[in-house]
């Protein structure tokens, strides 16, 4: 019996200290992932834009058919479709059918925590030129940067997708306080 408890008592030492350590490896996983999503997703909108030769637009939206607009303060979270914008006004043309529909972050992946915002909050729609270059930003010589974290934030977690004017995308790890 004695032996018993003892084995118990290494077990559970083993677990209090080996489960906060796995807590930090699902969020952490849980974050790359959605980012990831979120990268490939732009490196489709942009390598559609290149094979169509025609501007496509990526945009924050939340029922999956029409752009949010920037009075949402530039959210992501909430999902967001992927279109060919012949006029470059990023919205979907009458008719048009989105190329990629991507429903939120809550939906995708169970976990209504995570946030995915613009650090300007102005940028709701990325459209990529024939020649994949980033269009609409705010401004043609900064980048854009959307960084997704989590509740309660943890700079561990956190990841940054930066897009520059001339489309190209990097993830980077949000690390103190910048990215």
């Amino acid at each position: 019996m004695f032996e018993l408890v003892m084995v118990m008592t290494i077990v559970a030492i083993v677990a209090a200290i080996g489960l906060p350590s796995f807590k930090y490896v699902t969020a952490s996983n849980r974050i790359s992932s959605e980012i990831n999503g979120l990268l490939a997703d732009m490196r489709f909108a942009r390598t559609e834009a290149i094979k169509e030769g025609l501007p496509v637009t990526m945009c924050a939206s939340s029922d999956g058919a029409t752009c949010i607009g920037s009075t949402n303060g530039g959210s992501w979270t909430s999902g967001w479709i992927i279109f060919s914008d012949p006029s470059s006004n990023q919205t979907v043309p009458t008719g048009g059918v989105p190329l990629r529909i991507q429903p939120s972050l809550s939906a995708s992946y169970n976990y209504s925590t995570d946030t995915l915002t613009d650090t300007s909050n102005n940028t709701y729609a990325v459209t990529f030129n024939r020649q994949g270059f980033g269009t609409s930003l705010p401004t043609t010589t900064a980048n854009v940067t959307l960084i997704l974290q989590s509740t309660p934030s943890n700079n561990a977690w956190m990841r940054c997708l930066a897009i520059t004017p001339v489309g190209q995308l990097t993830i980077q790890k949000h690390l103190t306080g910048a990215c």
